[in-house]
Protein backbone atom coordinates (compact mmCIF):
# COMPACT_ATOMS: atom_id res chain seq x y z
CA UNK A 1 0.00 0.00 0.00
CA UNK A 2 1.18 3.47 -0.60
CA UNK A 3 -0.25 6.32 1.31
CA UNK A 4 0.01 9.90 0.69
CA UNK A 5 -1.08 12.51 3.30
CA UNK A 6 -1.59 15.80 2.51
CA UNK A 7 -4.33 19.29 3.58
CA UNK A 8 -1.73 20.22 6.35
CA UNK A 9 -1.19 23.75 6.44
CA UNK A 10 -0.95 26.96 9.16
CA UNK A 11 -4.05 27.50 10.70
CA UNK A 12 -4.95 29.71 13.78
CA UNK A 13 -5.72 28.29 16.77
CA UNK A 14 -9.51 27.57 17.38
CA UNK A 15 -9.41 27.07 13.90
CA UNK A 16 -10.07 23.48 11.48
CA UNK A 17 -8.31 21.07 9.50
CA UNK A 18 -8.91 18.16 7.00
CA UNK A 19 -5.89 15.70 6.53
CA UNK A 20 -6.30 13.28 3.95
CA UNK A 21 -4.82 9.82 3.14
CA UNK A 22 -5.31 8.87 -0.16
CA UNK A 23 -4.60 4.94 -0.76
CA UNK A 24 -3.51 2.98 -2.98
CA UNK A 25 -1.88 -0.46 -4.48
CA UNK A 26 -3.40 -2.83 -1.98
CA UNK A 27 -7.09 -3.56 -0.64
CA UNK A 28 -7.46 -0.25 1.53
CA UNK A 29 -10.62 -1.69 3.13
CA UNK A 30 -8.90 -4.46 4.06
CA UNK A 31 -6.73 -2.77 6.83
CA UNK A 32 -6.89 -1.27 9.89
CA UNK A 33 -5.66 3.09 9.53
CA UNK A 34 -4.16 5.16 11.79
CA UNK A 35 -3.40 8.66 12.00
CA UNK A 36 -0.16 9.70 13.80
CA UNK A 37 1.68 13.17 14.64
CA UNK A 38 5.16 14.31 15.86
CA UNK A 39 6.08 17.54 17.15
CA UNK A 40 10.12 18.77 16.94
CA UNK A 41 11.70 17.05 20.23
CA UNK A 42 9.03 14.81 20.96
CA UNK A 43 8.01 10.60 19.66
CA UNK A 44 5.94 9.67 17.41
CA UNK A 45 2.23 9.36 19.15
CA UNK A 46 -0.84 7.82 17.58
CA UNK A 47 -3.65 10.18 17.04
CA UNK A 48 -6.74 8.18 16.07
CA UNK A 49 -7.18 4.97 14.20
CA UNK A 50 -9.81 3.57 12.69
CA UNK A 51 -11.11 0.04 11.93
CA UNK A 52 -12.16 -1.87 8.96
CA UNK A 53 -15.48 -0.80 7.24
CA UNK A 54 -15.11 2.23 10.23
CA UNK A 55 -16.91 -0.01 12.81
CA UNK A 56 -14.36 1.24 15.74
CA UNK A 57 -12.38 4.32 16.24
CA UNK A 58 -9.76 4.56 18.81
CA UNK A 59 -8.53 8.47 20.02
CA UNK A 60 -5.48 9.81 21.81
CA UNK A 61 -6.89 11.28 24.96
CA UNK A 62 -5.41 14.58 23.54
CA UNK A 63 -8.02 14.81 20.72
CA UNK A 64 -11.06 13.43 22.04
CA UNK A 65 -14.13 15.69 21.53
CA UNK A 66 -12.06 18.24 18.75
CA UNK A 67 -10.66 15.45 15.91
CA UNK A 68 -12.85 13.08 14.12
CA UNK A 69 -11.40 10.52 11.71
CA UNK A 70 -13.03 8.58 9.06
CA UNK A 71 -12.55 6.68 5.96
CA UNK A 72 -14.37 6.40 2.17
CA UNK A 73 -13.66 2.67 1.29
CA UNK A 74 -14.97 3.73 -2.11
CA UNK A 75 -12.05 6.44 -2.48
CA UNK A 76 -9.02 4.37 -1.10
CA UNK A 77 -8.93 7.37 1.49
CA UNK A 78 -9.06 8.18 5.44
CA UNK A 79 -9.40 11.62 7.00
CA UNK A 80 -8.94 13.16 9.95
CA UNK A 81 -11.65 16.26 10.63
CA UNK A 82 -9.15 18.31 13.23
CA UNK A 83 -11.31 21.09 15.31
CA UNK A 84 -10.49 23.80 17.92
CA UNK A 85 -6.96 23.55 16.91
CA UNK A 86 -4.43 24.29 20.01
CA UNK A 87 -0.92 25.20 19.63
CA UNK A 88 0.40 22.08 20.77
CA UNK A 89 -1.04 19.81 17.95
CA UNK A 90 1.33 21.71 15.75
CA UNK A 91 2.99 18.37 14.75
CA UNK A 92 3.92 16.35 11.01
CA UNK A 93 1.02 14.58 10.68
CA UNK A 94 1.30 10.54 9.07
CA UNK A 95 -0.85 7.98 7.94
CA UNK A 96 -0.73 4.19 8.18
CA UNK A 97 -1.78 1.12 7.39
CA UNK A 98 -2.10 -2.22 9.51
CA UNK A 99 -3.16 -5.79 9.32
CA UNK A 100 -2.45 -6.87 12.87
CA UNK A 101 -5.88 -7.79 14.24
CA UNK A 102 -4.68 -9.65 17.16
CA UNK A 103 -5.48 -6.44 19.23
CA UNK A 104 -6.98 -2.89 19.50
CA UNK A 105 -5.32 -0.69 18.71
CA UNK A 106 -3.26 -2.35 16.77
CA UNK A 107 0.58 -1.80 17.81
CA UNK A 108 2.26 -2.77 13.99
CA UNK A 109 1.88 -0.82 10.94
CA UNK A 110 2.56 -2.23 7.66
CA UNK A 111 2.95 0.64 5.63
CA UNK A 112 3.51 4.54 6.51
CA UNK A 113 3.11 7.56 4.38
CA UNK A 114 4.97 10.72 4.55
CA UNK A 115 3.64 13.72 6.65
CA UNK A 116 2.30 16.72 6.31
CA UNK A 117 2.63 19.41 8.70
CA UNK A 118 0.03 21.68 10.61
CA UNK A 119 1.21 24.34 12.38
CA UNK A 120 -1.55 26.04 14.78
CA UNK A 121 -0.72 29.96 15.97
CA UNK A 122 -1.48 31.67 19.19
Amino acid sequence: VQLQASGGGLVQAGGSVRLSCAASGRTFSSYRMGWFRQAPGKEREVVAVIGRRGAITYYADSVKGRFTISRDDAKDTMYLEMNSLKPEDTAVYSCAASSDRSRWPPDKYDYWGQGTQVTVSS
